[in-house]
């Protein structure tokens, strides 16, 4: 078999996936972590740039301030890649609940409850406050 040819060798090339396309799931939780270092990463802007309680001072006065600014964008995104992907996955359904939307199946408008009447022994003999 030549290179790029697939396994019948008709000249046809063989398809390559890679892992986050055979992982439906995977691809969720890493699109869900780079919205969240998105967001890490415009929260860290926003900050520099409002400079609260001069905190864009105090980073840029020190001897290293790229190692303050990565720890604290790694906070953040830790924190908010962790919030995105939770979400993410709180909210998939299933293929057997897929009609009632998140949380399982629903029941119809007009779907009234009712008690069941369940038979209770009763203790004969005993007085009540024992």
């Amino acid at each position: 078999m030549r290179r790029g040819e697939g396994p019948s060798g008709a000249g046809m090339p063989e398809k390559r996936t890679g892992k986050l396309r055979e992982q439906p799931l995977l691809r969720l939780l890493a699109i869900n972590l780079a919205v969240g270092g998105l967001v890490a990463t415009l929260l860290l802007g926003g900050l520099l740039w409002l400079n609260p309680l001069r905190l864009r001072d105090l980073i840029f006065a020190d001897a290293a301030p790229g190692t303050a600014l990565g720890l604290l964008l790694f906070g953040f995104v830790i924190t908010f890649g962790s919030a995105a992907m939770g979400t993410a996955i709180m909210t998939v359904t299933t293929e057997r609940g897929a009609g009632g939307g998140p949380g399982g199946r629903r029941r119809a408008l007009g779907a009234t409850l009712r008690p069941a009447a369940v038979p209770v022994p009763s203790r004969s003999g005993s007085s009540a406050r024992g």
